[in-house]
């Protein structure tokens, strides 16, 4: 049994069904007896708690009277014992004693550093509250110590989750929350503390002051004290501004967490902000300004021509802002159809969950106004011009529906909407002619020059040089990437060289006397029409590419075509000429001599040199990699354009990443999962970049290869969207039907496509292609069998035979086999209930994909057979598989799935009534969905809140959850609605509990009408057990029991973990005896699932009173 006595005190059985203790004396010897659960309460002390100081006459047989009467609702629960009385109990199993442990391992964690533990265990433990402690035995003796004791405690917890809160960066929602608490408690100084620092996070220091200045006169005035130790610490903090670096926050560039989003320890990073290999050098003015904009306004774009330092200008504002941050890099991003999902990946976030891949998707704008609709976040949108329409018209949808998001921008234009705050940025500061030989180093575009310059020649000296470097940043006009990349030419020429080549000195009046080849004048190349800035630095560029050689130049403009950075090995495969007999020199581009693959290391190396190309090692492992700034990169491409040679470069990019998508598919269903699970995401870009040019340029065959190749990988990141707008324009460029030779890389796209095909029809057409294509048979890419199901549905007994004929000619991919055996092992679960077969199934598949390395599959199976396991019965096995497969999931980054699998571990606890376990994992399932956004995840926690609700008998508190639940539902990949048939039969059995029975029979007829159409077993059978649960309540108990025999018919199990079935059961045996009983059942069970299902659809369309 459970107790209670956080707010009234009660009793409850193991079903969940309540015990009636008793007027308020067997109440109040219940609480002082659950006070001290498991150990002897002396008599004397328990008439002294109960009368007080003038005990009746007679109280000891008073006393003893009221235990007797208590004993006859609690069962064997209370022993006497020499000199007293014992309830034997679970201390556990008492509110009051659960919540003091786990407020105690909450306050433990927090000093250990583990906030993000400490939070969840101590809403835990504040969760057991409903209300002020003996709230009904107040006035008795004994509770007013008490009382006091107990909400001491609480105070105590709430502090405590305070401070893990705030550790975890969550001051924001905390300020209105603490000054409710410091207006109820002005003397609690560690309240008020956990106030100041909350809103000195939040930049409000005069608030915070004006706090402790409250807070003193009131402890003056109440106490005649001052404050103590933590309070004045907090006051000193505030005074000197000091910013708390925590968990969760931004400060400088540390990696973003969701805090919130992994309950049991599994952080998902966020886009971390780039670190930098070189120092930052002034803008303290703009940074300045920037802050300012940014707690002004919730747009704000950094606007400039390329070079003017803007990526780097958002990056040093963004490490200063007080809060998450998200970075996005967009110049790889090439369509704006991929902006959404460029967003997405940057949040850490997938389209769908890990284990439902082939379920319900929101479309990824609204999958990210969902994740951010209530989460405080800085978004910094890095190189938006070439995406300028779609970035504005995403970002407009975002701020409008996401009230805590802000946005920082760059952009050589503006979005130019509504809210937008605009931030030029201008050049590095220069000094004046005729400034002061020493003051020079002051001015940020000399001293960047002269870091640099220090950087490339360790040797250099501003005092060597001085007219040479001050000419330098004049002529370059303070513009960063100028000035760095004039910098880099230290290593061949003295500063002396590069400002004679930049121009004369500035008394000399510029003239035609002056030798082109040694006048380097700006305005010699690019537009005419260009900003001075621009033209600056184009010329600077140009006079870089003049001094490659011209095996440089051709590397430099071929890399162009990579989009997000490259790799060695992509490098010597796309920029090296084709071996003799392979086509030769790509058009445009030849040179004096062939460049082969093993001389492009050192040409790459020399780029770098130059500044033209960065290398950086990426943080998880593997070789170098390289890329441009955009600004480079954009010149690159010109230059190749002009030697016609893009056609040709492109082809080559496409031929290497289609091999590479090609070698991976197979190996992402390996051991070798999480590898290239990691290198295809780090040639993310460079896969859609060649995918939306085989659109483009006309090239169908690579493009489909492209698709189909990806599909794997797309599956198991989540992005099913990803490829949808580039598949659609495939399909429609091919036609109806699959070019010969390509029926399965056709059947993938149309499959790819479907989300973003609004003509129903058209689809339809083209799905009749697909169908011959997946019932053929064997298949290079096995996956194609998995995301056909959402179209084919659940197939019914005909069906079923006739697919698994065709599947069995399916023997050479052991992966195939492995998910084979979880589509048996649901076919035999949803539609033809032998549950032998179910376990046998799921144990088979699991143990092939553990055997594979494939930890996906394993995930997959191991939380199938644990749900079925948990229906089943075997609540602690499910319990384990179910942590089992979560930690397979956070191996792949699933968060999703967290949340997912927490619900799912809170119904097993709820089959074992462990009402406490279960509801933690629910809110911390709800906590989780919420904040990244899956609504579908978000429906089913609540509605596990509103079972645990109903069943402890809270039908108010049931009825908010359900009702919430019904209203985020969304359409399941099977016809009807799963989670909406559940939440009806949860809102019938709250509505009998009631005694509204015909709203009740109305519920059941709307979720036996949803489940006609799939026919699925087990969600049909849950109907037919509220129906046996309302004919026990309209005195029918013969029908009840022949329902539950119906139900156990259309399961196919023996075995049920269900508490409202067993209630149901153990009434209508106690009612029939034992012989009618299974009777009745057993004419239930017998029938064979069509006959189960006509059965129960003609006891739902009786009246009522016979049902």
């Amino acid at each position: 049994m459970r107790f209670g006595i956080l707010g009234g005190t009660w009793a409850r059985r193991a079903d969940g069904r309540g015990v009636a203790v008793g007027g308020y004396g067997r109440r109040a010897l219940l609480a002082m007896l659950l006070l001290d659960a498991g150990r002897v309460v002396p008599t004397q002390r328990l008439i002294d708690g109960i009368y007080g100081d003038e005990p009746p006459a007679g109280a000891g047989n008073a006393l003893q009277s009221q235990v007797s009467r208590l004993r006859a609702a609690l069962g064997e629960a209370i022993e006497n014992q020499p000199g007293g009385y014992r309830l034997v109990v679970d201390r556990d199993e008492v509110d009051v004693h659960r919540f003091e442990r786990l407020a105690g391992q909450g306050r433990e964690a927090l000093a250990a550093g583990e906030a993000e533990r400490g939070a969840v265990l101590l809403r835990e433990a504040l969760g057991l509250w409903q209300g002020d402690a003996l709230a009904d035995v107040g006035e008795a003796p004994f509770a007013a110590a008490q009382v006091v004791r107990l909400e001491e405690l609480r105070l105590g917890a709430v502090e405590d989750r305070v401070a893990a809160d705030l550790a975890l960066g969550g001051h924001r929602n905390l300020v209105a929350e603490l000054r409710e608490l410091v207006a109820a408690h002005p003397l609690r100084e560690r309240l008020t503390a956990q106030l100041m620092r909350a809103l000195l996070a939040d930049g409000r220091q005069a608030d915070a002051l004006a706090v402790y200045e409250t807070a003193r006169e009131t402890l003056a005035e109440t106490l005649g004290a001052d404050p103590g130790e933590e309070l004045a610490a907090a006051h000193l903090a505030v005074l000197r501004g000091e910013t708390p670096v925590r968990e969760g926050g931004r400060v400088s560039r540390e990696t973003t967490t969701f805090p919130t989003a992994a309950p049991t320890g599994v952080s998902r990073e966020t886009a971390v902000l780039p670190a930098q290999l070189t120092s930052f050098v002034g803008r303290e003015n703009e940074l300045a300004l920037i802050a300012g904009r940014l707690r002004d306004a919730r747009l704000v774009t950094l606007t400039g021509p390329g070079g003017a330092g803007k990526t780097r200008l958002s990056i040093e504002a963004a490490g200063r802002f007080d809060g998450e941050v998200c970075f996005v890099p967009l110049a790889g991003v090439t369509d704006g159809v991929d902006l959404p999902q460029a967003l997405l990946g940057a949040l850490g976030l997938r389209e769908v969950g890990l284990l439902t891949p082939t379920g319900p998707a929101q479309d990824p704008v609204s999958r990210l106004a969902a994740a951010l609709a209530e989460r405080p976040v800085l978004l910094v949108l890095d190189n938006c011009e070439h995406l300028i329409d779609a970035a504005a018209g995403l970002v407009g949808t975002l701020l409008t529906r996401c009230p805590s998001l802000k946005v920082l921008a760059t952009s050589r234009e503006a979005f130019g909407i509504t809210g937008e705050a605009l931030c030029p940025v201008p050049p590095l500061a220069l000094p004046p002619l005729g400034a002061a030989a020493d003051g020079l180093a002051g001015f940020p575009a000399v001293r960047l020059f002269v870091e640099r310059a220090v950087a490339v020649r360790p040797t250099f000296s501003l005092d060597d040089e001085r007219e040479a470097v001050l000419r330098i940043c004049t002529a370059l006009d303070g513009q960063p990437l100028a000035l760095e990349l004039a910098a880099a030419r230290l290593r061949t020429l003295s500063a002396g060289e590069i400002a004679d080549r930049l121009g004369p000195p500035p008394e000399v009046e510029c003239g035609p006397a002056l030798r082109p080849s040694e006048l380097f004048r700006l305005l010699s190349r690019g537009s005419r029409t260009a900003q001075p800035r621009q033209r600056t630095l184009r010329g600077v560029i140009d006079w870089s590419w003049d001094l490659l050689t011209e095996p440089e130049r051709v590397v430099l403009s071929r890399a162009s075509v990579f989009a997000g950075g490259w790799t060695l090995e992509a490098a010597e495969a796309v920029c090296a000429d084709p071996a003799p007999g392979a086509g030769g020199a790509p058009a445009g581009t030849a040179t004096s001599e062939l460049i082969e693959p093993g001389d492009v290391l050192d040409l790459v190396d020399s780029l770098v040199d130059k500044s033209l190309v960065v290398a950086h090692q990426p943080d998880g492992g593997g070789g170098a990699r390289y890329r441009m700034l955009e600004t480079i990169r954009s010149y690159g491409a010109e230059r190749l354009a002009e030697a016609d040679g893009t056609d040709a470069a492109r082809r080559r990019h496409a031929a290497y990443f289609l091999d590479l998508a090609v070698t991976a598919e197979p190996r992402l269903r390996r051991a070798g999962q999480l590898d290239w699970l990691r290198r295809l995401s780090a040639e993310h870009d460079n896969l859609h970049a060649a995918l939306h040019r085989c659109v483009a340029d006309g090239d169908t065959a690579t493009g489909m290869r492209l698709v189909a190749a990806l599909s794997t990988y797309w599956l198991l990141r989540g992005a099913r969207y990803e490829g949808a707008a580039p598949a659609r324009k495939l399909v429609t460029a091919v036609g109806p039907r699959a070019p010969e030779g390509l029926e399965e890389e056709f059947a993938l796209c149309v499959m790819t496509a479907a989300p973003d095909v609004a003509d129903q029809r058209e689809l339809a057409e083209h799905l009749k292609s697909v169908r011959a294509t997946v019932e053929r048979g064997p298949a290079r890419y096995p996956v194609m069998f998995l995301l056909w199901a959402p179209f084919a549905g659940v197939p019914d007994e005909e069906t079923y035979v006739r697919q698994e004929a065709a599947l069995a000619l399916v023997e050479a991919d052991s992966w195939f086999q492995a998910l084979n055996h979880i589509g048996v092992a649901y076919q035999n679960w949803m539609v033809l209930g032998e549950a032998d077969a179910v376990h046998r199934e799921f144990t088979l598949a699991r143990a092939k994909f553990c055997e594979l390395g494939d930890r996906w599959g394993e995930a997959l199976a191991t939380s199938h057979l644990a749900s079925f396991l948990s229906v089943r019965g075997e609540l602690p096995r499910a319990v384990r598989l179910i942590d089992e497969a979560m930690a397979l999931a956070d191996e792949l980054e699933a968060v999703e799935s967290r949340a997912d699998l927490l619900c799912e571990r809170g119904r097993c606890r709820l089959r074992a009534l462990d009402h406490d376990a279960a509801c933690a994992d629910f809110r911390a399932a709800a906590d989780l969905a919420r904040r990244i956004g899956t609504t579908e995840f978000l429906a089913v926690a609540h509605l596990g809140l509103a079972e645990s609700a109903r069943l402890r008998g809270a039908l108010e508190e049931a009825d908010r959850w359900c009702d919430q639940a019904m209203a985020e539902s969304l359409p399941a990949w099977f016809a009807g609605d799963v989670s909406r048939t559940e939440a009806l039969v949860c809102r019938g059995r709250l509505h009998a509990a009631r005694g509204q029975r015909d709203r009740a029979r109305e519920c059941y007829r709307e979720a036996y009408g949803a489940r006609q159409t799939d026919r699925n077993r087990p969600f049909t059978a849950a109907v037919a057990d509220a129906a046996a649960d309302l004919a026990l309540r309209d005195g029918a108990p013969e029908r009840a029991a022949e329902l539950l025999g119906i139900a156990r018919a259309l399961r196919g199990m023996e075995v049920v973990a269900s508490p409202d079935a067993a209630a149901t059961e153990t009434a209508a045996r106690e009612t029939l005896g034992e012989e009618a009983y299974v009777a009745a059942r057993d004419r239930g069970a017998r029938l064979d699932a069509a006959g189960a299902y006509a059965a129960l659809g003609q006891r739902l369309a009786e009246p009522g009173g016979t049902v």
